[in-house]
């Protein structure tokens, strides 16, 4: 029996999130030292593939990671987005909109900070805190949120039509995990930037967002998600670079053939010798 590839392992086809186990490791490597010798050889694949995808300058990925607070968003983007080269990184980050962002469509402000050809992009939080946020909170009308999740299968869709690979991350943390993290960003100064008192707020409708995860998971599958079991940060993190890098090797970027003449190049460089 062949392999399980990450993405087949991973991929929510059935939304049931009381099915899914955060702390678990249905693929890849059991230990922590296995994950980070791993994601050492995948940052030096990653690296050379995002440089002919950068050269290629035709197609872009869009990494797109979804969780409740504690869940890892940031982490993903600092030890994977970071083992390949900032300079054709794109990274975004969607808090509470704005009183301008509100007098626009949802996804105005999404579509402002897309990748560009050759570049990966990565955001942190995305469109849909657009359905979350407004489902737990009665911000919209059940038919609003419908509509919403019928505009965001049209954008996705228009994005790959568009030559970029839209990779969905569903960071699926559990409770107790949350409290542990939330509880050490108090017991560490260092970390006391990174607490927002409003996060207690927000866990105290945890099954609500359950729900609304649950709802925004099943209406948007047009493009598939993935399902990141991230109680342990070492594996959440192995887990969506594998993610990342089977997707760019099956778009296999290619670096375009020279528009000149190598050897007639090497003879222009060798006979224009500006010490002579």
């Amino acid at each position: 029996m062949a392999k399980k590839s990450v993405r087949e392992a991973l991929r929510l086809d059935e939304v049931d999130l009381s099915t899914l186990d955060p702390a678990g490791r249905p693929v890849g490597p059991r230990n922590k030292k296995e994950a980070a010798d791993d994601l050492a050889a995948t940052g030096a694949e990653l690296d050379d593939l995002q440089e002919a995808l950068y050269a290629e300058n035709s197609r872009a990925v869009l990494l797109v990671l979804q969780g409740m607070d504690t869940s890892g968003k940031g982490g993903v983007v600092r030890h994977v987005v970071g083992l390949v080269n900032p300079q054709s990184v794109r990274i975004a980050s969607f808090k509470k909109p704005t009183p301008a962002e509100r007098r626009q469509h949802f996804l105005w402000r999404i579509r402002k900070v897309l990748p560009e050809k050759g570049h990966i992009g990565a955001f942190d939080r995305s469109h849909y805190e657009d359905v979350l946020v407004p489902k737990v909170e009665r911000l919209l009308t059940a038919a609003e949120i419908k509509k919403r999740y019928q505009e965001i299968n049209a954008f996705e869709r228009e994005l790959a039509d568009d030559g970029v690979a839209v990779i969905k991350c569903f960071l699926h943390i559990s409770p107790e995990v949350q409290k542990e993290r939330l509880l050490a960003r108090l017991d560490d100064p260092r970390k006391h930037w990174k607490y927002n008192p409003a996060d207690i707020d927000v866990r105290s409708k945890w099954s609500k967002y359950q729900d609304a995860y649950t709802q925004a998971l099943k209406n948007c599958r047009d493009t598939p998600w993935y399902a990141i079991p991230s109680d342990r940060k070492w594996y959440r993190n192995w887990a969506v670079s594998r993610l990342l890098l089977e997707t760019m090797r099956e778009m296999d970027p290619k670096f375009p053939p020279p528009a000149y003449d190598i050897e007639a190049e090497k003879a222009r460089l060798i006979s224009n010798d500006p010490l002579r």
